[in-house]
């Protein structure tokens, strides 16, 4: 494996690649390989960062990668999860994480998921509209609500400013409203995008804050926490700001915007970027062609049983296990399915059927998006 893969595994076990590949030459691929160290090591330097926020407090956004065994360990190391669906509910309520560690930041939410989190004690949801409000208050009356504040989704792959998300006025209006129809106004969230590579995006994020923060204030509404979401990045090809850099910036803009609010509760929810670089995803080559000049590869997974991603332009690092000839390649998946062409453009040794080609960082968003479409499996995962 190259130097830069090994960085992104695990830099601090030297005998982790052997392993990997003694797993993965057992096991049936494709194969999500997810390494507890990484996880570890992510969550201790958001915990770091954030020491000297008092009131500041990590949830894992379980979406990002849902399987049980990651789900304890986060939650064994102390995080509280955020969730948007009952089946995630389910999940974190079979390790029986208490209500107090359960938010729901998903500004839509289905009706019995709100009666079933509500159930179970959880009163912390998301909201950006007059409807959800009606369904909080008839669903989860008194419940502590945050508004979520349209942001710049500015350096951000994955953008979310489209779909979710309230201007100020609307958002102060919300608030209000939302005082009136017995819901606690109790904060205010905002995304700046998945895969957010500017910490200065989230600077203009709580300068933005702040406009809603002082208004409400005006008209009698203490709010107490400021949900700074996720986005946090995880390297793939390229240098992206470390979790420090970030938080750091984040620390700064709270200082001077929020020079008197000492007792604010500061809320992250990475997900990315505390399994991202964990997995490394084992794939087998299936098949090879020319067609018009271009070299094409075809492994077992692909566009829609693990790497949806590439879709909206993530790009990974693929690794050969063995030298040889270097050419251009175009990687596609299994499927019969035309839309299913991982990369254009890779750079690979000639391989040969039944080699192993090693995808990284993969512990985000593969299996989690995945599907059985054309019946070829979902990668399973294997806990390292």
């Amino acid at each position: 494996m190259s130097s830069s893969a090994k960085v992104l595994i695990d830099t601090a076990h030297e005998n982790v690649y052997r392993i990997i590949e003694q797993i993965s030459s057992t096991k049936e691929t494709p194969l999500l390989i997810m390494n507890t160290n990484v996880m570890r090591n992510r969550y201790e330097q958001f915990r770091e960062e954030l020491r000297e926020l008092s009131n500041a407090r990590v949830f894992y956004a379980v979406k990002a990668n849902p399987h049980l065994d990651i789900v304890k360990l986060l939650y064994e190391l102390g995080t509280g999860f955020e969730i948007a669906s009952k089946d995630e509910l389910d999940i974190v309520s079979s390790l029986d994480v208490p209500s107090s560690k359960i938010i729901s930041s998903n500004p839509i939410k289905i009706p019995i998921f709100i009666e079933s989190a509500y159930e179970r004690s959880v009163n912390s949801f998301t909201f950006d509209s007059h409807t959800e409000i009606e369904k909080l208050s008839q669903l989860a009356a008194g419940s502590n609500v945050y508004v979520r504040l349209l942001v710049p989704n500015t350096g951000s792959e994955w953008p979310l400013d489209k779909k979710f998300g309230v201007d100020v006025e609307d958002a102060v209006s919300l608030l209000l409203e939302a005082r009136r129809k017995n819901l606690e106004p109790y904060g205010i969230a905002f995304h700046v995008g998945s895969q957010c590579s500017r910490p200065a995006t989230w600077i203009k994020a709580i300068e933005k804050t702040k406009v809603v923060w002082e208004s409400v204030k005006k008209q009698g509404i203490e709010l107490r926490s400021i949900n700074i979401g996720g986005g946090f990045p995880c390297r793939y090809t390229e240098r992206v700001p470390s979790i420090r850099e970030i938080i750091q910036a984040v620390k700064k803009s709270l200082k001077a915007n929020f020079p008197h609010e000492q007792d604010i509760e500061i809320i992250a929810e990475p997900g990315r970027a505390l399994v991202g670089e964990a997995g490394i995803l084992v794939t087998t080559v299936i098949g090879k062609a020319t067609r018009a000049g271009q070299n094409w590869l075809y492994l077992d997974v692909g566009v829609f049983n693990g790497l949806m991603e590439v879709m909206g332009g993530i790009k990974y690092e693929f690794i050969k296990s063995n030298s040889g000839a270097v050419k251009n390649w175009v990687l596609a998946g299994p499927s019969c399915d035309s839309m299913d062409i991982i990369t254009k453009r890779v750079e690979l040794p000639e391989p040969e059927i039944g080699d192993k080609i090693y995808i990284i960082p993969a512990g985000a968003y593969t299996t989690a998006y995945a599907s059985e479409f054309d019946g070829f499996h979902i990668p399973e995962v294997h806990i390292l």
